[in-house]
């Protein structure tokens, strides 16, 4: 079988070209192999093409990832720092709450048993990740600051109680700006004749009408003449003591009256048995006078 073919030539003669079937059949072959490969190679074209940019967009997920990743990682560290920091701030706190306790008149607190994880199995440890680090550091200070808080509805009642009591004690000096004893306490000769006698408090030298200040917070107990003290008052503290103020001028609380300490109770005099003006100033434990020097402040306490 054979095949012919017009070829014309616009403007000009037209040629025929006889083939065989064949030939026809050939070209018809190599037509289609040609579209078929333009085909296939357009088709892997477009996947590469597609593949590019799922590689890109992976790409910059990974990128995305992967700085989200350091962040977190510094957000951890920076986490792990700074329960680092608190908790040694909390150990800081521990001792002042230790101290806060002594001074409360409370039992020291005893170490807290170690505490071990429930189904734990023996062999290696496995490292934690640094946000299970962070969030182990915060749990573990957390723990601590309810312990903390905890002491302190106990410390905190029991240091009001002795601050109160502290308040209380007859402690420093009951004048301003004056040093001078003129008289100690204990065995002394008589100033008033021949012979010795038990001198049961200090007399402070001052000049007439200064003022005469409570040494701690109590309540008068006795307010007026009280024989050789002359005017005096006499405060109950707390704790068994009690402190005296004789010879004073001028009297400023009544009985049963609440004072606070640095309150003025009256004024300097020469009242009852006196040689010239002064303050006789006495400490009492439980009714038996005491030497009323180490009550005072330092600088009084080493003379």
């Amino acid at each position: 079988m054979r095949y012919t073919l017009l070829l014309a030539r616009s403007g000009g003669g037209s040629r025929a070209v006889s083939l065989p079937g064949w030939a026809v059949a050939l070209i018809l072959v190599l037509l289609t192999l040609w579209t078929g490969a333009n085909l296939y190679l357009w088709h892997r074209s477009r996947e590469a093409r597609t593949l590019e940019v799922r590689l890109q967009a992976l790409s910059q997920e990974a990128r995305r990832l992967s700085l989200a990743l350091e962040a977190e990682r510094a957000k951890n560290g920076a986490l792990s720092e700074e329960a680092k920091r608190t908790k040694k701030e909390l150990e800081e706190i521990k001792k002042a709450i230790e101290e806060l306790r002594r001074r409360a008149g409370l039992s020291p607190l005893n170490a807290l048993p170690v505490r071990y994880q429930e189904g734990g199995q023996g062999g290696g440890a496995v490292a934690a990740s640094s946000g299970e680090e962070a969030l182990a550091g915060w749990a573990e200070v957390r723990a601590e600051v309810l312990d903390l808080r905890n002491q302190l509805k106990e410390v905190v009642p029991a240091l009001e109680r002795t601050l109160e009591v502290e308040r209380s004690l007859p402690r420093g000096l009951p004048l301003r700006g004056y040093e001078g004893i003129t008289s100690f306490f204990g065995v002394r000769k008589n100033p008033f004749g021949p012979g010795y006698e038990f001198h049961d408090g200090l007399d402070l030298s001052a000049p007439y009408g200064a003022p005469v200040y409570a040494t701690g917070g109590g309540v008068v107990a006795r307010a007026g003449w009280m024989g050789a003290y002359g005017l005096a008052v006499l405060l109950d503290h707390a704790e068994g003591y009690q402190s005296l103020y004789g010879h004073l001028s001028r009297i400023l609380v009544r009985p049963g009256q609440r004072v606070e300490r640095g309150q003025v109770l009256g004024y300097v005099g020469s009242t009852g048995r006196s040689t010239g003006p002064h303050l006789h100033y006495g400490v009492y434990r439980y009714g038996s006078p005491v030497d009323p020097r180490p009550y005072l402040d330092p600088l009084w306490a080493s003379r």
